[in-house]
């Protein structure tokens, strides 16, 4: 007998990933259809700058080589969705520039209007992960989530090896 649960041959994990990041691909799609954001809506969006499908001006990646977020509230042009990314026109230090991001390349969505929040894993490629290593010695207790009513809903699976 294991003391530990069998793996699992359904990728439940990564079902559940796909599903809420369409979460985020639906709602910026209403927004699309309807030409704007409604009331005080605006949205943080985080996503890994050199996630496969990413392709954003070089150097927005030199600024941010690894993640970055991006603010869709007052100014934005040209919002397109699909079912599986969506493009927008931004402005950095009054540098026009478009960017298009996957859903699998997004780690976190946040409406700060409603406090409505998202965390995903960032969708690794067999050879982007991080390299085997030894337990952290650091880590100490897992805190105690705080239970204040928000709508934060956070997905956290743990890759098996």
């Amino acid at each position: 007998m294991t003391d530990g649960l069998p793996d699992s041959l359904i990728p439940y994990d990564e079902i559940v990933q796909e599903a809420l990041r369409a979460v985020v691909g639906r709602v910026l799609g209403s927004v699309a259809a309807a030409g704007g954001l409604p009331g005080d809506h605006h949205f943080y969006i985080t996503f890994k700058t050199q996630a496969p499908g990413v392709d954003i001006p070089q150097r927005l990646i030199d600024r941010f080589p690894d993640e970055m977020t991006i603010v869709l509230q007052n100014r934005y042009w040209d919002l397109l969705v699909d079912d599986s990314r969506f493009s927008v026109g931004l402005s950095f230090n009054q540098v026009p520039s478009k960017l298009n991001i996957p859903y699998s390349a997004i780690t976190g969505f946040h409406d700060p209007a409603v406090n409505f929040e998202l965390r995903f894993q960032a969708t690794e490629g067999p050879n982007d992960g991080p390299e085997p290593h030894d337990e952290a010695e650091n880590d100490g207790p897992v805190a105690t989530p705080v239970e204040d009513g928000s709508n934060v809903v956070a997905v956290d699976f743990k890759r098996k090896k």
